[in-house]
C-alpha cells in the first residue's frame, strides 16, 4: 500500500506584528536600497496595515531625513530607463506620470538626458532593429521600425527622420 502524504494548511495566516519604529527602519532600508517614489512607499506601508497617524509620521520622517526624495527618484529613473532600456522621452514621461510625479520633477528628470546621446541612441537601436527584421518589402520594414520606436517612446518627427535616413 502506498502512503499518501497529508498536508494541512491553516486557514488563518499568522502575521508578525511590528512596532512603528521597526516598520520605519524597514522602510528606511527599502528606500536606501533603491530610489523610491511616494506611491511605492505608500504601497509598502499598506502591506503593514498601519493606522493613518503612523503612516504620516513615517512618511514625514523619510522625507525629512532624505530617504524619500521624488526629484532624486525621477532623475535616477529617467537616467536608468534611458541608458539601460533605451527608452525615449515620451515613454519616460508616461511612466513618471503613472507614478504621480509632478510635472516640475518630470521636466527636471528629462534634463538628465543628453541630447546628443539621445540622438545616437535612436540611431543605434534603429540600426540594430533594422538588421534583425527579415521583411523584404521596404514599406513593411519601415512600419515595423516605426512601431518599435513608438513603443520605446521616441518622438514621431525624430522616428520618421531616423527611419527614412537609415532605410531606403
Amino acid at each position: 500500500m502506498l502512503f499518501q502524504p497529508f498536508f494541512y494548511f491553516s486557514s488563518m495566516q499568522q502575521r508578525k506584528v511590528f512596532t512603528v519604529d521597526e516598520i520605519q527602519k524597514k522602510l528606511e532600508y527599502y528606500c536606501v536600497y533603491q530610489d523610491r517614489c511616494h506611491q511605492e512607499v505608500e504601497k509598502k506601508m499598506k502591506e503593514y496595515q498601519l493606522i493613518p497617524q503612523a503612516r504620516e509620521k513615517i512618511l514625514l520622517h523619510l522625507m525629512q531625513h532624505n530617504f524619500l526624495n521624488e526629484e532624486r527618484f525621477s532623475q535616477s529613473f529617467a537616467r536608468g530607463k534611458f541608458r539601460i532600456k533605451s527608452w525615449g522621452k515620451q515613454r519616460i514621461v508616461q511612466e513618471l506620470k503613472f507614478r504621480n510625479i509632478s510635472s516640475y520633477n518630470i521636466k527636471t528628470a528629462l534634463k538628465e538626458i543628453d541630447e546628443k546621446e539621445y540622438i545616437k541612441t535612436i540611431y543605434r537601436i534603429t540600426e540594430n532593429r533594422n538588421n534583425t527584421i527579415s521583411e523584404t518589402n521596404i514599406y513593411k520594414r519601415k512600419k515595423k521600425l516605426v512601431d518599435f520606436l513608438m513603443r520605446k517612446g521616441f518622438e514621431n518627427d525624430l522616428i520618421f527622420k531616423t527611419v527614412n535616413e537609415l532605410v531606403s
